[in-house]
C-alpha cells in the first residue's frame, strides 16, 4: 500500500464576515477534497499540545507522528539542519528574519517576500561585517535564514516574539527579552547600518521595495538527541517535499528522503502540478511521501482572503486532483498543521480539519472538506500524532 499525506500549511481559519460568516475553506472550490471526505473519514485534529507555541514546528511534528513535547527539538535548530548545520554543544541556533521596520512599526516580517537570491547577498554582507568568534550568518530562503550563536545557553531560557505576530504592530516591548537578550540587542543594533549599506538593499529601496531594515532573531534550538528515525519508527520508507526549511529540516533529523523538485517555492508562485507529481513519481521507490505545501499560511499571513482562496484551490486543483486519479490503490491524507485566521494574521493552536481516504478507510465522513463539516462528524483525534497511525492502519510508538 502506498500513502500521500498533503499537508496544507495554514489553510484552515476563523469565519470572515466579508465571506457571509465561512472561512476561506469554506468559500474556496474544492470538488476534490470534497469528495474525499464524502467517501472517507473526516474529524479535527489537536496538531499543537497545550502550552506549545502554535507553530508549524509542533504542528508538523504531530502531523508525521511524532509527540512535539517529547520529542521537541527547537525551530532554529530543525531549521539548522535542513541547510546542513551541525550544532556544537555549546551552540544555539536561532531563525533570523530579514524583516523591514518602519517609524517602530512591523510593516514586513518578510521585506516582502523578498527573493532568496537578494537575500542570500545581504545575509553574505552581514556575516562578512559581523561573523565572530560568537555569531555566525547562514542563508535559506526568501526572508528566513538561520543565526547561530556561541557560548550563550541562556538564549534558550529568553522570550521572542515572532515577527509575524506583530505585523503592522509596534515592535516596543516585542524585541528578545530575558536570559542573554543583551546578547541579541546589541547585535540587532549593530546589524543596522551593515543592512543600510548592502548593495543588495540599496537596490531594493531604488526599486520601491522594501529594503531590509533589521534582522529579527526568534525560535531558538540546539543540536537534538535521541530522535528514532521515520523508517524504524514505521518500517516504511518515506520522503517529503516542501519550499520551507522547517520541513525540511524535520526530513532531515526525522530521517525522512528530501525530493528535489524544481519550481516548489514557498509562494503563491510554486508549481504545484510539478510538485504532485514529483511526489507520485518518488511512490515507485517510497512507501509514503509527504507534500507541504507553504503557500496557504503566506496569504494568511499577508492578511489576503483572496490569495487564501486561490492557494487552497490550487492546491485541491492541482495536487489532490493528481492523487485522486493515481492509477495503483493509495491511502491519502489531507490536512492543514494549524489555523492561520486572516483576522489575526498569525497561527492558532486550534484544532484542523482532516480527511483520510482509501482502502480500507470509511465512517465517519462529511459533505464537504472544511472547518464546521469536521467538527459536525463529532470525530476528535488528540494527540493529533495519532492520524499517522490512522492512515498507516497500525499502531506506531514514534
Amino acid at each position: 500500500m502506498k500513502h500521500v499525506v498533503v499537508i496544507m500549511d495554514g489553510a484552515a481559519g476563523w469565519p470572515l464576515e466579508e465571506l457571509g460568516g465561512v472561512t476561506t475553506l469554506e468559500a474556496a472550490r474544492t470538488p476534490n477534497l470534497d469528495a474525499l471526505a464524502r467517501e472517507g473519514v473526516v474529524g479535527l485534529a489537536q496538531t499543537v499540545p497545550s502550552g506549545a507555541e502554535p507553530s508549524s514546528s509542533a504542528a508538523c511534528t504531530s502531523i508525521l507522528g511524532y509527540d512535539p513535547v517529547r520529542d521537541y527539538v527547537g525551530r532554529g535548530a530543525i531549521e539548522a539542519a535542513s541547510v546542513g548545520i551541525s550544532l556544537a554543544e555549546d551552540e544555539v541556533a536561532l531563525r533570523m528574519n530579514l524583516v523591514h521596520v518602519a517609524d517602530g512599526v512591523m510593516r514586513s516580517y518578510s521585506c516582502g517576500h523578498v527573493s532568496t537570491e537578494e537575500s542570500r547577498s545581504i545575509v553574505e554582507d552581514l556575516a562578512r561585517e559581523l561573523a565572530d568568534e560568537t555569531f555566525a550568518f547562514y542563508p535559506g530562503v526568501s526572508y528566513r535564514h538561520i543565526l547561530v550563536v556561541k557560548g550563550h545557553p541562556e538564549l534558550l531560557e529568553a522570550e521572542y516574539t515572532p515577527p509575524h505576530d506583530i505585523s503592522d504592530k509596534p515592535i516596543a516591548g516585542h524585541e528578545p527579552q530575558g536570559a542573554g537578550a543583551e546578547v541579541l540587542l546589541d547585535l540587532m543594533e549593530r546589524a543596522r547600518p551593515v543592512l543600510a549599506a548592502s548593495p543588495a538593499n540599496r537596490a531594493r529601496a531604488e526599486r520601491e521595495d522594501l529594503p531590509a531594515t533589521d534582522i529579527w532573531p526568534f525560535w531558538p534550538g540546539v543540536a537534538p538527541r535521541g530522535l528514532r528515525p521515520f523508517s524504524e519508527a514505521r518500517g516504511i520508507r518515506a520522503a517529503l517535499t516542501s519550499g520551507v526549511d522547517l520541513l525540511n529540516g524535520l526530513a532531515a533529523l526525522f530521517g525522512i528522503d528530501r525530493l528535489q523538485i524544481e519550481g516548489v517555492t514557498d509562494g503563491a508562485d510554486t508549481d504545484y502540478a510539478a510538485q504532485a507529481e514529483g511526489a507520485l513519481a518518488a511512490l515507485a521507490s517510497h512507501d509514503l511521501v509527504v507534500v507541504h505545501v507553504e503557500s496557504p499560511d503566506e496569504e494568511g499571513h499577508a492578511g489576503d482572503v483572496e490569495g487564501k482562496i486561490e492557494a487552497i484551490e490550487a492546491i485541491d486543483r492541482e495536487v489532490v486532483g493528481r492523487m485522486r486519479r493515481y492509477g495503483e490503490p493509495l491511502r491519502i491524507l489531507c490536512m492543514p498543521d494549524h489555523p492561520t485566521p486572516i483576522a489575526l494574521k498569525t497561527h492558532v493552536g486550534e484544532p484542523v480539519p482532516f480527511v483520510l481516504h482509501g482502502p480500507g478507510l470509511s465512517g465517519a465522513g462529511a459533505r464537504s472538506f472544511s472547518e464546521r463539516a469536521a467538527t459536525e462528524t463529532g470525530l476528535l483525534v488528540d494527540p493529533g500524532r495519532l492520524v499517522m497511525d490512522m492512515l498507516l492502519g497500525r499502531e506506531a510508538d514514534a
